[in-house]
């Protein structure tokens, strides 16, 4: 017999708000700035800078941090990374040039070198990444309800800063009992521990709660890494990935996660 659900916990990145197309069109209107200053190849400036900013960002000092954490590497081009831990410190010293660096090499490419717009495309991202942030569909109705019944709880990978950032821009973060954030717990999903550090937080037992997510690699391997009583597996085009984990329920929408609660 299945006990009840006291606890849902969710991930946020391409789970509660969009991530992973945000990035591609912040990058996509920083092409078209790109092509219009110098007459680049907006499409291949595109591509190349997603190819020349992983391949350094997995190269990079700061990889094994940023890897344990879940700092990825668009969130590189752009979050601030503020905070008095060594870590974080040499993850801001480092980004600075990571940035103009990325955009400088994509523009060399293509026989365009100039640094100084390389500068100026890399600030641009940034803005753009910040103004075009949003909410998932259903994400606000779906906590609503759960609310009612549930403790609601966040758990997400990332930097303190850019993390507690997207939290108040989404405008979610009062609906939340609890909230985990990897860079200030010195842990990161999949790893059993911040779980249990967000159930302890909430006073409930693994097997009475409920991760939700769009990563098989943390979200769902970290909810049964946990003994968590169920992993919901939120499909989201274009943020997939290979695992080898199956998770106990798999969801198109938010709006699904409700009937599926109620039947535990």
């Amino acid at each position: 017999m299945l006990m009840p659900v006291d606890a849902i916990l969710f991930d946020l990145d391409d789970t509660l708000i969009v991530d992973e197309a945000v990035s591609k069109e912040a990058l996509a209107s920083t092409a078209k700035k790109a092509s219009m200053a110098c007459g680049a190849d907006a499409i291949r400036l595109a591509k190349d800078v997603h190819r020349i900013g992983s391949g350094l960002w997995r190269e990079g000092p700061c990889h094994p941090y940023t890897k344990g954490i879940g700092i990825s590497f668009h969130e590189c081009l752009w979050g601030r990374f503020e905070g008095d831990a060594s870590e974080l410190t040499a993850l801001r010293n480092w980004a600075v040039r990571y940035r103009v660096e990325v955009f400088a090499t994509a523009l060399a490419e293509q026989e365009l070198p100039d640094e100084d717009l390389a500068e100026k495309l890399s600030e641009h991202f940034s803005f753009e990444r910040r103004r075009l942030q949003r909410l998932m569909p259903d994400a606000v109705e779906t906590l609503v309800r759960l609310k009612a019944t549930h403790q609601v709880a966040l758990l997400t990978n990332g930097a303190p800063d850019l993390q507690r950032e997207k939290i108040a821009s989404s405008g979610l973060g009062s609906y939340f009992d609890a909230i985990a954030v990897s860079g200030e717990r010195g842990v990161g999903k999949p790893k059993p521990e911040i779980f249990e550090m967000l159930l302890s937080d909430l006073g409930v037992s693994a097997d009475r709660a409920v991760m939700v997510g769009n990563s098989l690699e943390r979200d769902i391997a970290g909810a049964i890494n946990a003994k968590l009583a169920a992993a919901i597996w939120i499909q989201v085009p274009g943020s997939e990935e290979r695992a080898e984990v199956i998770p106990h329920h798999t969801i198109r929408g938010l709006h699904e996660i409700p009937a599926i609660v109620a039947w535990m």
